[in-house]
């Protein structure tokens, strides 16, 4: 399940061989960190990672830059975002020199963990663990909050952030107990020893680096999400980051983003720069349907999770349009597997305490209130090369098809009301109001329906806040003082505001409903 995430190289990177480090006394380095930092440059990095007191205080030491040099950075590096050349590097280690020494130090450290992951360093018996965590309890070692400063007050510097959260993520995860004794495939791995890196010791980073990501998730800004995509994917590839990522609410902030960026996309770009804008934006889309997808790992195990990818419908309607507008092949592959765990999980392992149950049977339904079937149909008309795609699309028509079979007509309206995809078919009609007028009062008593189609009214899609018009006036005429009840929830003044929309069916609707509300029979009026 885990991916690599990856890092273009910093903007600047043609002016890391040109530090010198003796001008610049705010660093506070000591004789002996500057002359490590020269072996270094010098040397392979697996010949300063090979022995292991050097390869943690180079670490060490980096930590050091990054905590002095982020301090003290004027800025201007970190509004370079295209690759310089060597003179215009070179201006910019003239002109802020420790932004440059920022960029070097989280270079160096994204290099140095790269390699303490690579098949070199299982056979040398060298790893994150034996870099990063000390002392006999193993403990994440203290220098670690610059990376945290960085990603935390980076002042716009994407570059710096992106890196510095990735690195911190791949340091965190390789604490966590289920990624423990996991060498690649073919790996030798050394006999020596091998060094548990306290778990406990990273919950707090974890923590706060998640809390981060959350707050990236929750902007509008596709650069300002980007500084977050790698660290999460990294976080993504492990249990113990799933849940913290869960528990801290990012399911909903997730959420929003595939909505939003899904929107976002354009369907035929002329330019060039267009083109290229698009692509990466269905790369990003692509990022974060593979983090959901991920999360839905986690429904078998914790009541939580199942009740986050429930609340409001809002997981499953971004993963339905996803796989409804189908903007990307790929991204269609991990919005329907996504689905698939949701329409296939359990409460039976874990059960909700105190709660009403929620498994596979309320997401199939929210699925079929947005309209799945309907794509998955489309779907299977398609020819797709790869077979995961369509073995679940075979999956969820069946399982889809057999759920429908088993709700009643009020089911599937309800679902609908409640995830706010209304669509024009058989359950808005004269004949279903007359029906289920009734129903409307909900058990409780307190028309939560009715309140949800109210707030329908005033969606941004037009087709949505038609259909929610035209079922209040349908209420208003079948049930028992419903134009009452209507005008006391505030559905009157709602629906007059829409009477001059520019969209003349809304407007219709919007006139017929408020008619409703006013007029005792109807029927003699249409």
């Amino acid at each position: 399940m885990s991916k690599v995430a990856s890092i273009s190289p910093s903007p600047v990177a043609k002016a890391f061989k040109h530090i010198q480090w003796d001008p610049l006394s705010s660093l506070r380095l000591t004789p002996q960190e500057t002359a490590l930092l020269r072996m270094a440059e010098t040397n392979p990095i697996e010949y300063t990672l090979g022995d292991a007191r050097d390869a943690t205080m180079y670490v060490r030491v980096l930590l050091k830059l990054l905590a002095e040099a982020s301090v003290n950075v004027s800025g201007q590096v970190a509004r370079i975002t295209e690759e310089c050349n060597e003179n215009r590097a070179m201006d910019a280690l003239d002109a802020d020199p420790l932004g440059v020494v920022t960029h070097y130090a989280i270079a160096k450290l994204s290099e140095i963990i790269s390699t303490l992951s690579s098949p070199w360093a299982a056979e040398n018996g060298v790893s994150v663990a034996n870099v990063f965590y000390a002392g006999s309890e193993c403990l994440l070692i203290e220098q670690w909050k610059a990376l945290l400063r960085v990603i935390s007050k980076g002042k716009g510097d994407s570059y710096a952030q992106r890196s510095a959260a990735l690195s911190l993520a791949q340091v965190l995860l390789a604490a966590c107990p289920s990624q423990r004794g996991r060498p690649a495939r073919g790996v030798k791995v050394a006999t020596t020893s091998v060094r548990i890196p306290s778990y406990a010791s990273a919950i707090e980073p974890l923590e706060a680096l998640t809390a981060w990501i959350i707050t990236q998730l929750k902007s509008s800004n596709a650069v300002t999400v980007g500084t977050t995509v790698p660290a999460m994917m990294t976080l993504m590839g492990a249990t113990e980051g799933r849940q913290i990522f869960a528990a801290s609410g990012g399911i909903k902030y997730l959420s929003r983003q595939l909505r939003q960026r899904e929107k976002k996309q354009s369907p035929s770009p002329t330019a060039s720069g267009s083109e290229r804008k698009v692509n990466s934006s269905v790369q990003q889309l692509y990022e974060l349907s593979f983090c959901m997808w991920c999360l839905t790992y986690e429904l078998n195990n914790f009541a939580d999770v199942r009740a986050d990818f429930a609340k409001d419908g809002l997981p499953v309607m971004a993963l339905v349009e996803l796989v409804s507008s189908a903007p990307r092949e790929k991204v269609v592959r991990v919005a329907l597997a996504a689905l698939r765990n949701l329409a296939t999980c359990s409460a039976d392992v874990n059960p909700e305490p105190d709660a009403p149950r929620i498994d596979s049977k309320v997401f199939l339904g929210e699925m079929i209130a947005c309209g799945l079937m309907k794509a998955i149909g489309l779907l299977r008309d398609r020819q797709f090369t790869d077979p995961d795609i369509v073995d679940d699309v075979e999956s969820l028509h069946k399982l889809l098809a057999d759920n429908f079979k088993e709700m009643t007509r009020w089911e599937v309206y309800q679902n609908e009301v409640e995830t706010g995809q209304l669509q024009w078919g058989s359950t808005h009609t004269d004949a279903f109001f007359k029906e289920n007028a009734k129903m409307m009062e909900g058990k409780d008593g307190d028309f939560k329906l009715i309140k949800i189609l109210i707030s329908l009214l005033s969606s941004k899609d037009e087709d949505i806040a038609a259909i929610a018009c035209y079922d209040l006036g349908e209420f208003c005429r079948y049930y028992p003082n419903g134009r009452g009840i209507a005008k006391r929830l505030g559905a009157k003044d709602m629906a007059m505001s829409l009477i001059e929309h520019d969209n003349p069916e809304l407007q219709r609707h919007a006139l017929q409903c408020v008619s409703k509300m006013m007029v005792q029979n109807w029927e003699y009026v249409k």
